[in-house]
């Protein structure tokens, strides 16, 4: 354990949190994570960033300085549906593209409560399709953190289910997939949990959700089914809240027989790759990722 980690987490509790916590609407969050991220999250020097259109809409695509594969990543940001944006999450994707070699692509999706459930999901889909016009599916790899974990899966959960290209692999950070807020580490792990405000998640989930059933599987992943589905790696930390999303989401994935990586950390905060400037075990997630990707590069080439 690097000693940086209780200095962050302890930050984390008396600042970001309680900023959650008092927050009286999206775009108090909106402005406050873009400027944060501008002055603390940096990428690699020599990463190339450009919008470009995607589907429905447009995404920033980010090259390495060294590309090295035709493999993408076609990653959704987190934010509760709410908030966060393709900038918030580039310096972290850069990171992971550099260590990779493959170009990153982030959709700018819907966001409620102005465009509320299923548009989201719906974009995603839409997004998922139009990169396939120029990539292989199998050389492509969905991922996401937070609320973009649950596009992610869900993403995936779509495509199952109405026979589409699969992608290599999906892989989430901290996912959320239960909107139904069952698991008991949203009770449980209330105070430990660094980032996230418990006492917030109906709201945001009203938010997104409105009067939609949050056990359908488009808005909950965790109740999808998931039989057929390439190999997907998640992880998360065991003082979330959301620890229990991603510890049932592989059981069930298992019960598939869905080929599923776990890698469950201790009292790292939500979502912590993204602090993958200051906090070493950011970065060591990320080199986990990353040679996992290569991983599903190299089964997917078919020149191998």
């Amino acid at each position: 354990m690097s000693w940086l980690k209780p200095v962050l987490n302890s930050y984390l509790r008396l600042t970001e949190k309680p900023h959650m916590r008092r927050a009286t609407s999206p775009d108090a969050l909106r402005r406050s994570f873009q400027t944060k991220a501008r002055l603390f999250f940096h990428a690699p020097w020599r990463s190339r960033m450009a919008l470009r259109s995607l589907g429905p809409g447009e995404a920033l695509e980010i090259t390495p300085p060294d590309l090295r594969t035709d493999m993408v990543v076609l990653y959704f940001h987190g934010g509760g549906f709410t908030f966060g944006a393709p900038e918030t999450h580039a310096a972290m994707l850069a990171t992971l593209a550099a260590r990779v070699g493959c170009r990153a692509i982030l959709p700018r999706y819907p966001l409620a409560p102005e465009h509320p459930y299923p548009a989201a999901p719906e974009f995603a889909e839409a997004a998922y399709h139009a990169l396939c016009a120029d990539h292989a599916a199998d050389r492509i790899v969905i991922g996401g953190d937070s609320a973009g974990g649950a596009l992610a899966l869900t993403l995936l959960a779509r495509l199952l289910r109405s026979g589409a290209p699969l992608p290599a692999g999906v892989f989430a950070f901290s996912p959320l997939t239960d909107m139904s807020f069952s698991g008991d580490s949203i009770r449980a792990n209330a105070a430990t949990e660094a980032v996230l405000p418990a006492e917030r998640v109906d709201d945001m989930g009203a938010m997104y959700l409105g009067d939609v059933n949050p056990t359908d599987p488009d808005a909950s992943p965790l109740f999808a089914d998931f039989t057929g589905a390439p190999p997907v790696w998640i992880t998360v930390g065991d003082t979330e809240i959301l620890f229990d999303d991603s510890r049932r989401i592989v059981d069930r994935m298992t019960a598939q027989n869905v080929p599923v990586t776990y890698v469950e950390e201790r009292d790292l905060p939500h979502v912590w790759p993204i602090f993958h400037n200051m906090l070493p075990e950011a970065r060591a997630t990320i080199d986990t990722l990353a040679a996992w990707i290569g991983d599903q590069a190299s089964s997917s080439d078919p020149t191998r």
